[in-house]
Order: C-alpha cells, then sequence, then structure tokens
C-alpha cells in the first residue's frame, strides 16, 4: 500500500541547509556519479539532491528529474536557475500511468530514488520503468524512511525490484533510513 505523498510544502523543510548534517548529498552521491552520466531521480522533491547530482554529473552530464507534483517541479527550477545549474537538469511531470521516461530506455547510468517509493502507487510498473532506463550495470540508489517502512516492507520492495533485473548489491548506511544500492544486471 503506498503512503499519501509528501505534501507540496514540506520541500521548503527537506531543503533547509541543516539537513546536510546527517544527510549530506554530496557524500551520500559522489561513490555514484561522476561526469557526463545521465541520473534518472524520480520524487526530486525541490532538488535537494538533485543540485548535487548536476555538479557531480559536470557540463556534459544530464540529470532528469521526474515528480507528480507541479510545484515541487517549480522550486527545484528556481532553485537550479539559482545556482547556475538549470542547464543540466530536465525536469518531467509523471502521469497517473507513467514515467514518462520511455525515451530514456537504456541511457540511464545511476538512479537516485529517496525517500519516494513507499509513495508509488503500483511499485512494479515503477521498478519495470526504471530498470528499463537503465543501462546494465547502472546502479540505483533506493533509500526509504524508517518511520514510513518497516524492514519486511523493505526486503518486500528488494524482492520486487530483483523480478526486474535489479539485484541488491549492498545495503549502505544512511541515518533515518533503510537503504540499499541495485545494480541492472
Amino acid at each position: 500500500m503506498a503512503h499519501p505523498v509528501c505534501p507540496w510544502w514540506i520541500g521548503h523543510l527537506l531543503t533547509s541547509p541543516i539537513r546536510q548534517l546527517w544527510q549530506n548529498p554530496r557524500s551520500m552521491l559522489a561513490p555514484f556519479v561522476t561526469e557526463g552520466m545521465t541520473v534518472l531521480e524520480p520524487g526530486p522533491g525541490m532538488g535537494f539532491f538533485t543540485l548535487e547530482l548536476a555538479r557531480l554529473v559536470g557540463p556534459a552530464g544530464h540529470v532528469v528529474a521526474v515528480d507528480v507534483q507541479p510545484r515541487m517541479l517549480g522550486a527545484l527550477r528556481r532553485r537550479a536557475s539559482k545556482a547556475g545549474l538549470l542547464d543540466r537538469i530536465e525536469t518531467r511531470q509523471v502521469t497517473d500511468d507513467a514515467l514518462g521516461i520511455g525515451d530514456l530506455a537504456g541511457k540511464v547510468d545511476f538512479v537516485l530514488a529517496f525517500a519516494m517509493v513507499h509513495e508509488v502507487g503500483d511499485a512494479a510498473r515503477f521498478f519495470a520503468e526504471v530498470s528499463a532506463a537503465m543501462k546494465r550495470g547502472a546502479r540505483l540508489l533506493m533509500s526509504e524512511p524508517v518511520g514510513h517502512v518497516t524492514e519486511a516492507r523493505f526486503t518486500a520492495t528488494l524482492d520486487l525490484a530483483a523480478r526486474f533485473g535489479l539485484r541488491t548489491e549492498r545495503r549502505p548506511s544512511i541515518r533515518v533510513s533503510r537503504s540499499a544500492v541495485l545494480v541492472k544486471g
């Protein structure tokens, strides 16, 4: 069962610089993202991780941020413009039927799914679309909040992802989260 989608106004709290004290985007993402990569970020909110992803992919890279909430995407674009990173970030609004990433088939090097899979109505469809967009050997960092997702539910989510060719490589420690790095076989 999906959890209700995070209200748009909470996005302001989630982009607070204070959050970096326990979830630093650079230290979390640098092991996975290098210059020139194509990165997919479903559920970016107002871009707490997106801006760092854009810095890491560099001018030759590309970040595709897809979200169901237009207000989140608007705030993300404003923040990216202010940071001088808008040319590296493409925003797309998700529809009820799809993520709208069919054009990315086999092109994505890295996916960040941070605190959002539990909000998805159809996780099987989500993993099918994300897996189709990923290159062979690409990684997905999935992290879910401990307050919303039990260990049993997280394990069931990992089992579901495996049905779409996403093998659990390891379970990194991210504060207040249940996390896994998945690899597309």
